[in-house]
């Protein structure tokens, strides 16, 4: 466990500026330079505190901000849960607008002054630490790329430019920026093999810079592949890079942010309060092969989800152990207890089991599921596709635990109908087809199993691909997202339209959103 717990307000407002506790309300103090407000009056030995503060508000570990920023939102369009809180109209559709402005803050007051701390400070006159400097420019590639797959174009190139207007800029220029910004951090931590970064207030990796090398390189192909249906020959050129250099493989490098009892997993904390369960989609997913009656459950099942507490709806003995509930459900069906006949949690993410896991950042299985989908597109992944396929699901069952049932799970068939009277979600089996487009469905669909419960990232990939195969909702009830469509990204704010109208106004005129500011507009690399 790293000796890091957590970051007092007080200490953090010392570091960062008045503004990092504020919400959009308070732009000015949001957006003012924190370096040149405080670091004549920071000692450096508190700049991995504010590293550690940056990975802890950049993945919403607060309990809050998390269900605002991804409980409530992704987790719930990627369909891992249902909501069973009637009062929660995100699951119909519904941008609720107080939610989606303290999801932007939390970036835009919480992580990203730490970040845009952090980075200068590390490279100031007196404090210069290149290696330091460099984990902060990927860290702050892995805050910016989810908060722009979130919304699209956002304020990037000149946050804190002490301004009160900040200037959107296009989610195209940001990704490429991206990889340039991971060539330098990359190429500053190779130069200095054997460096330390921040020691151990790096919540992840305690500062080995081979690990954070490694990690680098997967963020790479990670977003390599996010740009490949927009930009096939730069996604080709970075995968390849990303692959040649070395990209994560087990489990050992695998990126969680530790947790404590001071600092837990947000999971842990927002389960106890009986607001979601799992959906009819993760049920059918889990549940495969060729008998209703005696199904083969993915090994995961037990370690991703909890038995339902009273079984079936119907209340047979003999029902499936775990229930998923579709998503979209009117106020009227919610109001009647929905916790008690669908399956929470499972055990690692109960409060029992205070503090809970690490906080997922990224995967080896995830690593080897996109060298999949590259190897498939006909790229270099020093791999092939049925290979890299196989060994994500393999690193996945054993993060789980239960890697020995790849042999099993490989055999289990076809998803199942859950037992609400749905048929099952799709008729693909787990065993590598021979043909493309069926190929990309499972690598897409085991990437999103994965993924899990990381709702961020699953959302981002079902735009990207299609895939999973989902249900539809039951209703929904925004007039630009029908039932039976995918949100495509998060309307803008109303914090920014209160301060930074100028801006946003302007960004809403950007080829890539089209005039429009609504859940059915792509974002840069998910085109029509």
């Amino acid at each position: 466990m790293k000796k890091f717990k957590y970051l007092p307000v007080l200490l953090l407002t010392l570091l960062v500026g008045a503004g990092i506790n504020s919400c959009t309300d308070d732009f000015e103090e949001i957006n003012t330079d924190p370096l040149a407000l405080t670091a004549d009056k920071v000692d450096a030995s508190l700049i991995g505190l504010a590293f550690a503060q940056t990975q802890w508000a950049t993945m919403n570990g607060l309990h809050w901000r998390f269900q605002i920023s991804q409980n409530l939102f992704s987790d719930l369009y990627a369909q891992y849960f249902a909501t069973t809180q009637s009062n929660f109209d995100s699951d119909r559709y519904l941008q609720v607008g107080r939610w989606s402005d303290l999801c932007w803050s939390s970036f835009y007051s919480q992580a990203a002054p730490n970040i845009k701390f952090v980075e200068d400070f590390t490279m100031s006159e007196g404090n210069e630490d290149p290696v330091g400097n460099a984990v902060a420019k990927i860290w702050r590639v892995m805050g910016y790329h989810r908060i722009t797959d979130y919304y699209g174009p956002v304020p990037y190139f000149e946050f804190g430019n002490a301004s009160l207007e900040v200037p959107y800029d296009t989610q195209e220029a940001m990704y490429r920026d991206f990889f340039t910004t991971l060539d330098e951090a990359v190429a500053t931590l190779q130069a200095n093999p054997g460096g330390i970064a921040f020691g151990s207030n790096d919540l992840i990796y305690g500062g080995d810079v081979s690990k954070w090398i490694t990690f680098a390189n997967t963020l790479r192909l990670r977003l390599a592949v996010r740009v490949s249906d927009i930009d096939p020959g730069l996604a080709q050129t970075e995968a390849e890079k990303a692959v040649t250099a070395g990209v994560m493989e087990t489990g050992d490098q695998s990126a969680f942010v530790d947790v404590n009892e001071q600092s837990k997993n947000p999971i842990v904390t927002i389960t106890n309060w009986g607001e979601y369960r799992m959906s009819a989609t993760m049920e059918s997913y889990l549940k495969r092969g060729t008998n209703p009656a005696a199904p083969v459950w993915d090994p995961r099942t037990p370690h991703f989800f909890s038995p339902a507490n009273n079984g079936d709806r119907d209340d047979d003995p003999d029902s499936d152990p775990y229930e998923g509930m579709q998503n979209g459900q009117s106020k009227i069906f919610i109001t009647a207890d929905q916790n008690n006949p669908h399956s929470d949690v499972g055990p690692t993410f109960l409060p029992s089991n205070d503090p809970g896991t690490p906080i997922v950042v990224i995967r080896a299985a995830e690593a080897w599921l996109l060298r999949a989908e590259g190897a498939v597109n006909g790229w270099n992944m020093g791999t092939s596709a049925q290979e890299a396929y196989e060994r994500g699901i393999e690193e996945s069952l054993i993060e789980w635990g239960v890697g020995g049932e790849l042999g099993t799970y490989l055999a289990s068939g076809a998803p199942l109908s859950p037992q609400d009277g749905l048929p099952p979600v799709t008729t693909t089996p787990v065993a590598f087809a021979g043909d493309e487009a069926t190929q990309r469905e499972q690598i897409a669909t085991q990437k999103w199993l994965a993924l899990y419960p990381d709702g961020w990232e699953a959302w981002a990939e079902l735009r990207r691909t299609e895939f999973p195969v989902v249900y539809d909702r039951v209703n929904s009830e925004n007039p630009d997202v029908a039932a039976n469509e995918v949100m495509r990204k998060m309307q803008y704010v109303t914090g920014e339209f209160n301060n930074n109208r100028a801006a946003v106004e302007a960004a809403i005129q950007f080829p890539e959103n089209g005039g429009q500011d609504n859940g059915s507009v792509r974002v840069w690399w998910d085109p029509n």
